[in-house]
């Protein structure tokens, strides 16, 4: 008894909704393909709800009106200003529409003209330059967005460098429908030329005053420039200091001779603690535990320290790097202890030491006294102790186009450093080391990877020098296809290091997508004490990629041709 009065009403308002419903896809739009994606994504008269099912002839007529309106409208925004819109035949569901785009038009007269301080004769090869990088000349098609960005990319290059209060005056685009061509006109008021002068800093709470100007390399007097502004910002962003930075300068109601630069910081808390696992196929499982203070005693000093434990590697750690200097020299001093076992060579290694590192540009130096002490123990050989005062400068010229995923570009760096009895070492000794990995893109994706390292260490014998100045190979990241630092020297059943090493590997990576690659490689290398032993041992294999968030991870198969054997070399790191 309650069933059929609920179905009568269900029904009557199932009844109501049909009778203001519409009808899909009024309009069937015949286009041509280049525009056809533009007008369906934007026709506001291709919508379900544009025309009721009850419409009649006079609401079918705005319709095709405003449908030709808004597809005259969209075309001229591509350059084309004398489409046909007609409608065909009578179908009344859906209505045909036919767009027929007619001539595009093109670029005819561009006139760019400058006024204020760019306009003086001593900026006559500047305004060249400007106008030769104009990126819609005579002869391109017309289209609303590229002139809207040409007249972007003009006022951006204007106010990059010297006049940071430049913008755009008059601009003008004339367009005669008949002959299909267009006339820009653009006219750029640069405003005076600034120089940059001192900091104002907003920010700072817990750390010194001086901390952000030790990063500035801006003179006051400089000229305005965007990208020195950027760079600073940059710099400072890296460092452990902040979590945000904002440089700028005002370039509105100031004087333009040395406008104040300001520099507005949010501070990074300067404490922290850090915990990580990890794997290797060089040294196996990995635990670590680390502290950051970014403020030691108050100074921006900052201390980090930390204990790494490895399966064949345990290491204790505690260094302190003071600010930069003006002109990119940063200093530091530490101390650390370490222990290895690795192929039957057991060492405990203690070392105290002062550093300076000098950045600039894509060429960072960096020089270091080190002095060590190492208890040396190779299997079925007598214990013995060693110590070393060293000096030893290291050389780096990275251009790369992503520092830590690279496809195009180079790594050179040099080494030289040594030891003499005379000053506190047991040995006289010189070492000279180098490696150049260069990063060539192929097709879309692809890269292929050359590497080439070498050392000498120039010495009486091996005898009495730390194994930091000797030379051991093999393992991941180096000659795959043998076990890690078992290319050496052997001194009872133990592998050490020798005085000569070289090292050369190709390896062609093949990306299936943005995320995942194979890889496919020849390493060959060794490492001996005389250089009339020495002879390459080759290594070859294949590998997987995967793009992680902190640069590619490897896991390659290589077969080590001397050893005639199978070895899987891989790295995986968790932190957390």
């Amino acid at each position: 008894m309650i069933f059929r009065p609920v179905c009568r009403w269900v029904l009557g308002l199932c009844w109501c909704f049909s009778a203001v419903s519409y009808a899909a896809a009024p309009i069937a739009l015949d286009a041509p393909e280049a525009v056809r994606d533009l007008l369906t994504a934007h026709l506001s008269t291709l919508r379900e709800d544009a025309l009721p099912n009850a419409a009649d002839d006079r609401e079918r007529q705005a319709l095709i009106r405003r449908t030709r309106k808004e597809v005259e409208a969209l075309l001229a925004t591509e350059g084309y200003f004398t489409p046909t819109v007609s409608r065909v035949g009578d179908s009344r569901s859906p209505m045909e529409v036919k767009v027929i785009l007619g001539p595009r038009a093109e670029i005819s007269v561009v006139d760019i003209a400058f006024s204020g301080a760019l306009a003086d004769p001593a900026h006559a090869d500047r305004r060249d330059q400007l106008k030769q990088s104009w990126q819609l000349p005579v002869g391109a098609s017309f289209r609303q967005a590229d002139w809207d960005g040409a007249k972007g990319h003009l006022l951006d290059a204007v106010a990059y460098r010297d006049f940071a209060a430049a913008r755009l005056v008059k601009t003008r685009a004339e367009v005669d429908p008949e002959t299909a061509r267009v006339r820009l006109a653009v006219t750029i008021d640069s405003g005076p030329a600034f120089t940059m002068g001192s900091l104002n800093i907003e920010g700072l709470q817990d750390y010194p005053s001086d901390l952000v100007s030790r990063y500035n390399l801006i003179e006051p007097g400089d000229p305005y420039d965007l990208d020195r502004l950027l760079e600073f910002q940059r710099v400072l962003q890296s460092t452990a200091y902040f979590s945000s930075v904002v440089v700028n300068v005002a370039t509105r109601d100031v004087s333009p001779e040395q406008v104040p630069i300001q520099v507005s910081v949010v501070e990074a808390p300067p404490k922290r603690v850090g915990l990580g696992v990890g794997f290797s196929s060089n040294n196996g499982y990995r635990t670590e535990a680390s502290y950051r203070n970014a403020n030691l005693l108050g100074r921006g000093w900052i201390l980090t320290t930390g204990l790494r434990l490895q399966q064949r590697e345990q290491l204790a750690y505690a260094d302190v790097f003071l600010p930069p200097e003006r002109g990119g020299r940063q200093d530091s001093f530490g101390a650390l202890t370490e222990r290895s076992d690795t192929q039957g060579l057991k060492i405990t290694n203690s070392a105290i030491g002062i550093a300076r590192k000098h950045q600039r540009d894509d060429i960072e130096t960096h020089l270091a006294l080190k002095l060590q002490r190492e208890t040396y123990a190779p299997e079925g050989v007598e214990e013995s102790n060693r110590k070393a005062l060293s000096l030893n400068w290291t050389w780096t010229w990275r251009k790369v186009d992503n520092l830590l995923d690279p496809r195009e570009g180079f790594v050179l760096s040099g080494q030289i450093g040594g030891g003499a009895k005379a000053a506190l070492s047991d040995q006289n000794f010189l070492r000279l080391a180098g490696r150049l990995v260069r990063y060539q893109p192929v097709g879309e994706r692809d890269v292929f990877i050359l590497r080439a390292d070498g050392g000498i260490t120039l010495a009486p014998s091996r005898d009495d020098i730390p194994q930091d100045f000797l030379f051991r190979t093999g393992g991941a990241q180096s000659v795959r296809g043998y076990a890690y630092q078992s290319l050496g020297v052997t001194e009872g059943s133990a592998t050490v290091g020798g005085r000569y090493m070289a090292a050369v590997s190709a390896e062609y990576v093949h990306w299936l997508d943005n995320t995942w690659g194979i890889a496919g490689f020849v390493d060959a290398g060794n490492a001996t004490d005389e250089r009339e032993t020495f002879r390459f041992k080759a290594g070859y294999g294949l590998g997987a990629r995967w793009r992680s968030p902190a640069g590619p991870l490897a896991v390659d198969l290589a077969y080590g041709h001397d050893d005639r054997t199978l070895r899987l070399h891989f790295a995986i790191a968790v932190a957390f």
